[in-house]
């Protein structure tokens, strides 16, 4: 007959029925881990701590409060037209070429062309004294042109007068009606003038 192992002397405890099994039953007299004390109640839920939270970029907040950010880049200036600049400059870096150009498409290959600074070559204008002038000459010297700038300023008032071997006789206003003068009107205006000579290749 087999002997029965007792539990002391296999080294094991007997489960008493006094002590309570661990299950994973819940019980209604269990504290509630949120409600419980953490000091006194081990099973109270700890409570973990919010991150705090970042502050705003600068650019960011502004959005927010309304207002736009700076701009990454500023936006490059547009360089001036060439109508604003000096006059001298204007003249002869942009005006005396393009009207050379614009002769020479006419058949007129020898224009002499100039900017200086002198009395109008007119008679009876002596009061008018010295003042700039675009002053040209082709078809072998003798057809003059004077472009007349008292001003110093394409803006300003400007004169126009003509002569076929003789000195001119009268002193025309030029471009009076443009409310702003252009470097192509300029060009352009003068053309015009020449052509009512009949002094250009096609007439």
């Amino acid at each position: 007959m087999t002997e029965q192992t007792n539990h002391n002397e296999a080294g094991e405890v007997a489960p008493s029925a006094d002590s309570p099994e661990a299950t994973d039953i819940p019980t209604s007299n269990a504290p509630d881990p949120k409600a419980a004390n953490p000091d006194t109640n081990p099973n109270a839920a700890k409570t973990t701590t919010a991150p705090p939270k970042r502050e705003k970029p600068a650019a960011a907040a502004k959005a927010a409060d309304g207002e736009k950010p700076a701009a990454k880049a500023a936006k490059k200036e547009k360089p001036p037209a060439v109508e604003d600049k000096p006059f001298s400059e204007f003249i002869q870096q942009y005006y005396l070429p393009a009207l050379q150009k614009a002769v020479a498409q006419e058949g007129v290959k020898d224009l002499q062309i100039s900017f200086v600074k002198q009395p109008v070559p007119i008679k009876g204008m002596e009061q008018l004294g010295e003042c700039w002038q675009v002053v040209g000459n082709f078809a072998d010297g003798v057809r003059h042109f004077n472009l007349y700038f008292p001003d110093e300023d394409i803006q300003g008032k400007k004169a126009f007068s003509c002569n076929e071997g003789k000195r001119p006789s009268t002193l025309e206003s030029f471009l009076i009606d443009e409310r702003k003068t252009t470097l192509d009107l300029l060009v352009y205006g003068l053309m015009q003038r020449l052509n009512g000579q009949k002094w250009l290749g096609r007439n």
